[in-house]
């Protein structure tokens, strides 16, 4: 096939063009998701704030936790499971975030939904997990949290109101989001 000479600067205009749109696409797109991905970091307020629903739930030492006992401190509780990989990728982030918190009179909760206690146990020594990790087998608590998928974070007011959450994971020892956090101390 023969081509036409005229129309061979036309193709290169038309590469060049398409090179240049796809460049300012791709930087107008880093422009605008730069600033989303930073926001998706911190946490959202809940549209109504309640009370928070009191639980007693084992821990993996068979030790009996009630929500309660945490009245007048800022708890976090985190909804997961073993079989969530998004769970799986905060869990590094939220031990993090405990060692830097845990002397701050700020509570971390990670309330395990269903499964098997001993799977739980193992993923909890295979990540040197030392926070409180709570066993919700029937997953009845789950279904009083504004809970709609895994994970989920609400952060609990020293007044026991529900006020913060995280809907996915987070790098939980981000800076900007634990100083969120601290914010609610008073």
């Amino acid at each position: 096939m023969k081509q036409n000479k005229s129309a061979i600067p036309t193709r290169r205009s038309f590469l060049k063009s398409c090179t240049s749109g796809v460049l300012t696409l791709a930087t107008l797109s880093l422009a605008v998701l730069k600033p989303v991905q930073a926001a998706r970091l911190l946490l959202s307020p809940l549209f109504k704030p309640k009370p928070a629903p009191d639980f007693a739930l084992e821990n993996l030492d068979g030790e009996i936790i009630k929500m309660s006992d945490y009245r007048g401190k800022v708890v976090i509780v985190n909804f997961w499971a073993t079989w969530c990989p998004p769970c799986r990728f905060e869990i590094p982030s939220m031990q993090r975030a405990w060692n830097i918190i845990r002397k701050e009179d700020i509570v971390m909760l990670a309330v395990h939904v269903g499964g098997n206690p001993d799977r739980v146990m193992q993923f909890a020594a295979d990540f040197d997990v030392d926070f409180p990790v709570l066993m919700d087998r029937k997953s009845k608590v789950i279904k009083q949290w504004p809970v709609r998928g895994l994970p989920t974070t609400v952060i609990v007011d020293p007044k026991g109101t529900m006020v913060l959450q995280a809907i996915g994971s987070r790098e939980w020892d981000d800076k900007a989001l634990l100083d969120q956090i601290r914010k609610l101390k008073g």
